[in-house]
């Protein structure tokens, strides 16, 4: 067997051992030095934080504190413990029979807790100062398991002290968390974090670029653990010398300098271009999800340089993306970016849930770039306030003419059809004794058709828009041509209503002779009419342009809002009563 030790991951071997070793924690190293140095430990804490931030480090170095003796064998708590005592070498290799640790993922239960802390902490440490328990992810206990803590944690004897690490701060009861002093670990700043992988890099003697431990800082996301295992990979992948190209086919990343080619493709609506450069990145090892979080990623850094420019001036950034984010961050609106961000998010989730990523990630490009030709509404209303206005004629708000086809016309009243004879004669009620002059009032078939609407008998106008031409009109004789599709009775069944609204008899017959246009059908044609005249405005041709798949739903002139508003208006009193008029 070889003498040789067993090799130890950077991630272990370079684990801090002193306060002075943990990097990117400051508030919560000043703190607890202070509390050690006026001899204000707490009796229970809690290490909250991302994976690989330092918890259960800062455990264990708090532990070592609390029981170090110095080389001498004399020393007392501190915050600087001496690494060679027997305390301090137990602790850190595991083995301390004080210092108790516990997974509580696999030590959930009432039964464990008890097992485990409650029947042993009346009895006093074995060697060191402090009997002490490290329960890492200490979320996953039970509600009955922190339950049976409460009492212990709270009260606990003088020489057990409790040290809690979670990445779950929320699942932590309330009456647990009260009980403890809380510190919350931070993520590792960009700048400390290339530094603590470069020191790291020149101990175990390899070369690795800038660029390259800029791209393993971005990618453990503030996390220590996870930048010194990626170091760890990227050495061995590199053979000594490691470039940024390679950290890059490690981590299945596409170059950053062409994610934004991508990105400039997307925007600008080459989509043939930008689907062959997601072809290529494919083709080079790059997942397609890694690309489109690529693009979220320049998404939102550009979007925030746009707010801010100072947050160019990134670490993990290279001088080159710098400046072409600066000056995608000045040419690009806000709107553009929130747009492409939130079609992003949901190419995301369909890269996720896809059988076939690639295919997904390909239709998110193409959706991208096609959404980058559309006119913002800024421009859209700008365009169509440059817009030429519309000739009006004189009189503009004055009726249409009526359309020429010979017979009857159709003119829509708003006022409802007399149903007198004057306002002399006797009411509706009376119609049988109406004078024969009464049908005077029905000078032309419009009035009989407005009859016919005032009394609201919907079939019966409808069947007469739609299947009579008329051929000859006077007051109490209706000469038509009925279409194909009107009804058998329709003539009599008119005449026998116009009667019995009327009080005269009236007349209908039918004849072969051509009439003119229904008024359905002269409705059909002054509203084609209508149409052809609002497409040739150039308002609407601009509003065409930007959205060729728009209809006209409704065209109104100034007639008929002026219509509707006196529609809408309260009828005039002549007297309005006072309640205290003595009168």
């Amino acid at each position: 067997m070889s003498d040789q030790p067993a090799y130890q991951v950077l991630a272990r071997k370079y684990r801090p051992e002193t306060f002075a070793d943990l990097v990117g924690q400051d508030a919560m190293v000043r703190t607890l030095k202070n509390a050690f140095d006026a001899d204000r430990i707490a009796q229970a804490f809690i290490m909250t934080g991302i994976r690989g931030t330092g918890k259960t480090t800062t455990a264990r170095i708090i532990a070592k504190g609390m029981n170090c003796i110095g080389p001498d064998g004399n020393g007392g708590p501190t915050t600087e413990p001496c690494g060679v005592c027997e305390h301090c070498t137990a602790i850190m290799q595991g083995r301390h029979v004080d210092v108790i640790e516990m997974d509580a993922a696999s030590n959930t239960g009432v039964q464990n807790i008890r097992d485990a802390i409650i029947e042993t902490v009346s009895y006093r440490a074995v060697s060191a100062r402090y009997k002490i328990f490290i329960i890492d992810e200490v979320h996953m206990l039970s509600k009955s398991a922190f339950n049976a803590l409460l009492k212990t944690l709270e009260e606990p004897p003088a020489h057990v002290k409790f040290i809690f690490a979670t990445t779950e701060i929320r699942q932590v009861p309330v009456t647990v968390l009260s009980r403890c002093q809380r510190f919350d670990l931070r993520r590792i700043e960009p700048e400390v974090m290339i530094g603590l992988l470069r020191r790291i890099a020149a101990s175990e003697g390899a070369e690795i670029a800038d660029d390259a431990l800029a791209l393993i800082t971005r990618a453990a996301e503030g996390s220590a653990r996870d930048a010194t295992s990626l170091l760890d990979q990227a050495i061995s992948h590199g053979a000594g010398e490691t470039t940024a190209d390679q950290v890059r086919a490690m981590l299945g990343l596409a170059d950053r300098g062409r994610v934004l080619d991508l990105f400039d493709m997307i925007l600008r609506g080459h989509a043939a271009e930008a689907m062959l450069e997601l072809s290529n990145q494919y083709a080079e090892g790059a997942d397609p999800m890694a690309i489109l979080r690529d693009l979220a990623e320049v998404t939102h850094w550009v979007s925030v340089i746009k707010i801010t420019p100072e947050a160019a001036e990134d670490p993990t950034v290279g001088p080159d993306e710098r400046t072409r984010g600066l000056a995608m961050a000045e040419a690009l609106p806000m709107r553009v970016l929130s747009r492409m961000w939130q079609m992003l998010l949901k190419a995301l989730e369909e890269v996720a849930h896809s059988p076939n990523a690639m295919m997904a990630a390909e239709m998110a490009v193409i959706r991208l770039t096609h959404v980058a030709d559309l006119p913002t509404p800024e421009d859209l209303v700008k365009k169509l306030k440059d817009a030429t206005p519309p000739p009006s004629g004189p009189g503009g708000g004055a009726p249409r003419p009526a359309p020429a086809g010979g017979g009857a016309t159709h003119a829509v009243s708003r006022t409802p059809a007399p149903t007198h004879s004057g306002p002399s004669g006797p009411s509706a009620s009376a119609a049988p004794q109406l004078a024969a002059d009464a049908l005077a009032h029905y000078a032309r078939f419009e009035d009989v058709v407005d009859l016919i609407r005032h009394h609201r008998d919907v079939k019966l106008l409808v069947e007469v828009e739609t299947g009579l031409r008329l051929v000859a009109y006077q007051p109490g004789r209706i000469e038509v041509n009925p279409t194909a599709d009107a009804a058998a009775d329709l003539t009599q069944r008119l005449g026998a209503r116009l009667q019995a609204w009327t009080g005269n008899r009236w007349a209908v017959t039918v004849t072969n002779a051509p009439g003119a246009p229904t008024i359905a059908e002269l409705r059909d044609a002054e509203d084609s009419a209508r149409e052809q005249e609002a497409r040739a405005h150039p308002l609407v041709q601009a509003v065409f342009a930007a959205f060729p798949n728009a209809k006209i739903a409704n065209i109104k002139t100034e007639a008929d809002r002026l219509a509707d508003a006196a529609g809408d208006m309260l009828p005039e009193v002549d007297e309005e009563w006072d309640p205290f008029d003595d009168d």
